[in-house]
C-alpha cells in the first residue's frame, strides 16, 4: 500500500525538478547534462533492483532491454516528429517490457549462474540484432536525434520509478516478490507462483529500463547497438550491488555516486579508468554487502 506520504514527496520531487529544469539555461549545461546521466542512472538501477534485489534473480541483460526504448523511441521521433516525445517514451517502454516478457519466460525457470549466462545471452542477441538491423541503421546507429531529454523529464520518471516500485513492493501484491526471494519453495508451498513474480518483476524491470533508454538517446542524440553490450549492463549491476541488493535509497546514492566519479576522475586522464576500477574492486572486497547499509538505510531496508 502506498502511503500519503511518499505521494507528497513524488509532488515535491516532480515539482523541484521542474522548478530547475524551467531555470536549466542559467546552468552549465556540461554539468546539467552530467545531471541527467544521473537521473536516467537512477532509473536503470531502481529497476534492475526490483529484479535482482527484491525479487532475488541475477539479470545482466538489462542494457538490452535499454537498447530495445531507445531505438523505439528514437525512430518514432526521427519518423514522425518531436511533438511524439511524450508517447516515445511510452512506446520505448512497452516494446522493452514485451522483450523482458519474451525473454523472462522461458530464462527465468533458470537460476543463479545459469539465470544470469542466460539473460546475457538474450541482451547480446538484443544488440546483435539492432547491430544488423538496417531500419535502425544497422552498425552505424542512429543520429540526428532530436535532444529532448530535459532535467525534468529525467529526475521527474527517476522519482516516478522510485515511487512506483517501492510502493509495488511495500503493496500485499509486492510482499510475493520478497517470498520469493527468501524461499521459492516455501512460497510454493503457500501457493504462490515463483514464476508468475518473476516474469512481473522481469517486465516492470523491463519498462522502466526501456523508458530510462528512450531518455537516453533523446540525450545523447546518437544511439550506436554497440553502446549497450554486456560491459553496460555490468555497469548496472555494480550500482545495484554497490548500493546493497533489494536497498532502494542506497542504489539511488551509488547510482549518482558511480555516474559522477568517471567525472570527478577526468582529470587523470589515461589512468581515469584503472583509477575508477579500483575503487570499485576495493569497495566491493570491503563491503560486500553493500556500501550504504548503515541505520538510515536498515530501517526501511527493504523500501
Amino acid at each position: 500500500m502506498i502511503r500519503h506520504g511518499s505521494r507528497r514527496w513524488l509532488i515535491a520531487a516532480l515539482v523541484a525538478a521542474f522548478a530547475v529544469s524551467w531555470f536549466s539555461t542559467r546552468f552549465n549545461q556540461y554539468y546539467l547534462g552530467i545531471a541527467i546521466d544521473v537521473g536516467i542512472n537512477i532509473i536503470l538501477a531502481v529497476s534492475l533492483n526490483l529484479i535482482n534485489g527484491h525479487t532475488g534473480q541475477f539479470s545482466l541483460g538489462h542494457a538490452g532491454f535499454m537498447a530495445v526504448g531507445g531505438f523505439t523511441a528514437a525512430k518514432l521521433t526521427l519518423l514522425y516528429g518531436e511533438s511524439l516525445y511524450p508517447f516515445s517514451l511510452i512506446v520505448g517502454g512497452i516494446m522493452a517490457a514485451l522483450a523482458g516478457l519474451l525473454v523472462g519466460i522461458p530464462s527465468l525457470r533458470c537460476k543463479g549462474d545459469y539465470l544470469a549466462i542466460v539473460t546475457l545471452g538474450f541482451g547480446e542477441i538484443i544488440r546483435v540484432i539492432f547491430q544488423n538491423s538496417q531500419f535502425f541503421g544497422a552498425a552505424t546507429g542512429l543520429t540526428g536525434i532530436a535532444k529532448l531529454t530535459t532535467f525534468f523529464w529525467a529526475w521527474g520518471i527517476a522519482a516516478v520509478t522510485i515511487y512506483v516500485i517501492a510502493g509495488l513492493v511495500n503493496s500485499t501484491y509486492g510482499r510475493g516478490f520478497l517470498c520469493v526471494h527468501d524461499d521459492e519453495v516455501a512460497a510454493s508451498a503457500m501457493g504462490i507462483n515463483p514464476l508468475r513474480y518473476k516474469v512481473t518483476a522481469f517486465v516492470i524491470g523491463a519498462f522502466f529500463a526501456g523508458i530510462a533508454g528512450a531518455l537516453y538517446a533523446h540525450h545523447k542524440r546518437v544511439l550506436q547497438p554497440d553502446g549497450f553490450n554486456f560491459i553496460k549492463s555490468i555497469d548496472i549491476v555494480v550500482m545495484v550491488i554497490l548500493g546493497g541488493m533489494g536497498r532502494t535509497a542506497g542504489v539511488v546514492v551509488a547510482a549518482i555516486i558511480l555516474t559522477l566519479l568517471p567525472e570527478v576522475l577526468r582529470s587523470f586522464a589515461s589512468y581515469r579508468m584503472i583509477i575508477y576500477s579500483l575503487l570499485i574492486i576495493g569497495l566491493m572486497m570491503g563491503r560486500p554487502q553493500g556500501l550504504f547499509v548503515w541505520p538510515i538505510f536498515k530501517k526501511n531496508a527493504k523500501n
